[in-house]
């Protein structure tokens, strides 16, 4: 799903995330509204019922109660007026609890599937984010962003979005009422509401702050683990656990001290509003009682003055939960929002073209990465289709950075980069990307088995295609001796595999994809040198399909490549043969010296 920009600015805010379900939560709302409506209906049936039985008077009861009570008997009576009150009490308190049901199913429906449109767009966004963007962020902290922050969003879009709304219109209806039986106590009863929202709104600006905080430092305990996880061999290798168990302690410690902060500053929030709201409470009862003492009020209007009092205060107060979980929203919202509003990769149309021949030419091409150092410093080479081209130079040189322009993984700073004479930065990326295999010294493998890794390539390649791919890249005999074969498991990132097998296991993919332009980018250098040999005799026979570029540190891997470019500090400054530059003084040459001087040590030492 292709992200555009008017589904990015869609969720920057809470307000606009709620688009496409608005229609439920007015639904919603309208359906709390007769759940408040109903719920004030007992405590006014218990008015009623009180002030009859104190007064022994049936001019103060309800009309409808009396009319009802008439029907099962000629003569009124206390006993029969309680059971109607009764029953239409609890038949109140039942419609009040189907509505609330009603309204929190609504709620939910559309939390969910909001959530599930967020989850979408940041999946969207990650598989289609430049390389910069992951240079400069930590998984962990993208894993947060994707999981415990949209779990916070979908928490209060559930149950706190349409619960202030619901506490403001349960007070809309309820002071009419208590104006209509006594105005001097309504003034009362709400004299410190405004404190109550007021600190409220205090409340919720001093949340957002610490929330952000305490959610970074959350964000990096979170690294921390996904990293001891993802590397707990390297860990156990170089007996480094007691350094990570410090480094998680620190991180651990820190993440405490500002939870501690936002705990206390809940707490001051809590005590403040209970003492705020049982202060409310109290002086409706004691001013109640004053006007009950002087004739002024009924106690039943005294109950029922109470109970709504009470209901609406705790609600209020009990809106600080809504704000605390605001304020969380808040916070992961414009956590979400630095995912989604990354640019994507541009998205140029496709070559009418399927088939590519694979001559590429590199014109005065510079990538610098962003920094004052040139990655590449003026590329010129062209490369004819079917060559076998192999690189070398020190690390650092450039030549990785040479396939990762090609791949249009980072944009150049300068010149042309063509593919059969057509502009890479003029050709969709998806299609370009196609038609270059490449394999990298550490393959990523899934966690499945070896035919879904290899189907990775292509999901409708046949038997017969796996095992020729398998046999050129010298796996096919060792995934036989597994006892599931090609439906063995091989754990995350394929760690059940050598290194060995996980590098001749992704040049098997590679092949399979059948791409135009085969990259080796030095991952033959965990193969021995009889399975190196078999493998580029192997790819010597799709010469006339692939272009192939081997990029190596170990000479056997390239002295049979047609030509061999060496490369220092982003420059090529050698090329030619194997024979031609092994007979030159160069880098080339000493580099040969050096390689022949290791393989004859190691003789001798033999």
């Amino acid at each position: 799903m292709n992200l555009n920009t008017q589904k990015t600015h869609s969720y920057q805010n809470l307000w606009l995330a709620t688009r496409g379900q608005r229609v439920r939560y007015a639904n919603s709302v309208v359906f709390a509204t007769l759940s408040n409506i109903f719920l004030m209906g007992a405590p006014l049936i218990s008015k009623y019922a009180i002030d009859v039985i104190t007064e022994e008077d049936f001019a103060v009861g309800h009309s409808w109660v009396l009319a009802i009570s008439s029907w099962f008997s000629s003569e009124p009576s206390y006993v029969g007026y309680l059971l109607i009150s009764a029953a239409i009490g609890v038949f109140a308190t039942a419609c009040t609890g189907i509505c609330q049901f009603i309204r929190d199913r609504l709620s939910a429906v559309a939390s969910e599937q909001i959530c599930l449109q967020i989850r979408e767009a940041l999946f969207s966004r990650l598989h289609h984010a430049p390389n910069q963007f992951f240079d400069e962020s930590e998984t962990g902290d993208l894993v947060q962003r994707c999981s415990s922050d949209i779990e916070t969003v979908r928490v209060f879009m559930h149950a706190d979005v349409d619960e202030f709304g619901r506490a403001i219109l349960f007070l809309g209806c309820m002071i009419p009422i208590l104006l209509y039986f006594n105005p001097q106590l309504t003034l009362v009863s709400l004299s410190l509401m405004p404190f109550l929202i007021g600190s409220l709104m205090y409340f919720f600006y001093r949340i957002k702050d610490l929330f952000l905080i305490t959610d970074e430092a959350e964000a990096a305990l979170t690294t921390v683990i996904q990293e001891n996880l993802t590397g707990i061999r390297v860990v156990q290798a170089f007996a480094r656990q007691d350094y990570e168990q410090a480094r998680f302690d620190k991180e651990n410690a820190n993440f405490r001290e500002h939870y501690y902060k936002l705990n206390r500053t809940m707490a001051f929030f809590w005590a403040g509003g209970d003492v705020i709201s049982l202060i409310q409470v109290a002086l409706v009862l004691v001013v109640g009682s004053y006007f009950v003492m002087l004739d002024q009020l009924t106690i039943g209007s005294l109950f029922m003055f109470f109970t709504l009092v009470s209901i609406v205060v705790w609600r209020l107060r009990h809106l600080g939960r809504l704000v605390f979980d605001a304020g969380k929203a808040v916070v992961s919202l414009k956590r979400i929002r630095h995912i989604l509003n990354t640019e994507e990769e541009s998205v140029e149309e496709e070559p009418e073209k399927e088939t590519v021949r694979g001559k590429i030419e590199f014109k005065n091409v510079t990538l610098s990465y962003g920094t004052d150092d040139r990655a590449l410093d003026g590329i010129n080479l062209t490369i004819e289709p079917g060559e076998f081209i192999g690189i070398v130079g020190s690390p650092g040189s450039g030549k990785s950075t040479l396939i990762r322009a090609l791949l249009r993984l980072y944009p150049i700073d300068s010149g042309v980069i063509s593919l059969d004479g057509q502009d890479i930065t003029e050709v969709n990326r998806k299609w370009l990307r196609k038609r270059i295999g490449v394999v990298l010294q550490d393959p990523f493998l899934y966690s499945r088995t070896i035919e879904e890794n290899l189907l990775v390539a292509d999901p409708t390649a046949i038997e017969g295609r796996l095992v020729q791919a398998t046999t050129d890249a010298a796996i096919h005999n060792a995934i036989m001796e597994f006892p599931d074969r090609y439906q063995s498991l091989i754990g995350e990132r394929g760690v059940t595999l050598s290194g060995g097998q996980r590098q001749r296991l992704a040049i098997a993919r590679a092949l399979l994809k059948r791409p135009s332009v085969l990259v080796l980018d030095d991952s033959l250098s965990a193969v021995d040198t009889s399975t190196e040999r078999f493998i580029l005799n192997a790819l010597n026979q799709y010469r006339s399909r692939h272009t192939v570029i081997v990029i190596a540190h170990r000479l056997t891997s390239v002295m049979h490549a047609d030509r061999i470019l060496y490369m220092e500090r982003g420059k090529i400054v050698q090329m030619g043969s194997h024979d031609e530059l092994s007979t030159v003084p160069g880098p080339y040459r000493h580099l040969c010296e050096l390689q022949e001087t290791d393989r004859e040590s190691v003789l001798i030492s033999a």
